[in-house]
């Protein structure tokens, strides 16, 4: 019967411990998060290029179309105005088909990230003894006298430098964004 108690009261002493992070800021700031926002702007810049010499393809023809109409037969008329519709529906294919790829580029580079970055908090969790961690960006309230923030030691397992915030991170995006013509 006493060990019984013992048990009972050492389980209801024994406080599970709990833990938290800002899991967003986590994966945003690593190095490679740098190198991954690098290869998407490359990939974007390409098929920016790439849309803008299609619509000025499609702005010569258009123009030419307006200037010429009144003097073209009805066969050529019907031909170029064929060509301006499937221009206008290639434009919009690719406009959407970029879309997909973009979105599937930057999935693909962000999910090493994330896994890479949930595999340092559940390290540090393990080690810490902490039975759940939960992720400060998501949360609305974290009592820090009741959970820890494991986000500084996280921080130093995936290399972020020190001072590098999302603040940060955000005015570095938009100066290049400002600096690109």
């Amino acid at each position: 019967m006493f060990a019984a108690m013992a048990i009972v009261s050492v389980a209801a002493f024994a406080q599970p411990k709990f833990a938290h992070v800002n899991f967003q800021e986590l994966y945003q700031l690593t190095p490679e998060a740098d190198q991954a926002r690098a290869t998407m702007t490359a990939t974007q810049n390409e098929a920016m290029d790439t849309y803008q010499t299609m619509i000025d393809e499609y702005q010569s023809k258009a123009t030419q179309y307006q200037q010429k109409a009144s003097t073209w037969t009805q066969t050529v008329r019907e031909s170029k105005e064929k060509e301006l519709a499937d221009m206008e529906q290639r434009i919009a294919e690719f406009q959407q088909s970029i879309q997909q790829e973009l979105a599937a580029q930057q999935n693909e580079l962000m999910a090493p990230l994330v896994q890479k970055a949930q595999e340092a908090v559940s390290q540090l969790a393990k080690a810490g003894g902490y039975i759940y961690v939960f992720d400060a960006s998501q949360m609305l309230y974290i009592d820090p006298a009741q959970s820890t923030d494991l986000t500084p030691a996280a921080r130093k397992a995936l290399n972020i430098p020190e001072g590098r915030t999302l603040e940060t991170l955000q005015a570095e995006l938009q100066a290049a964004a400002q600096a690109q013509p």
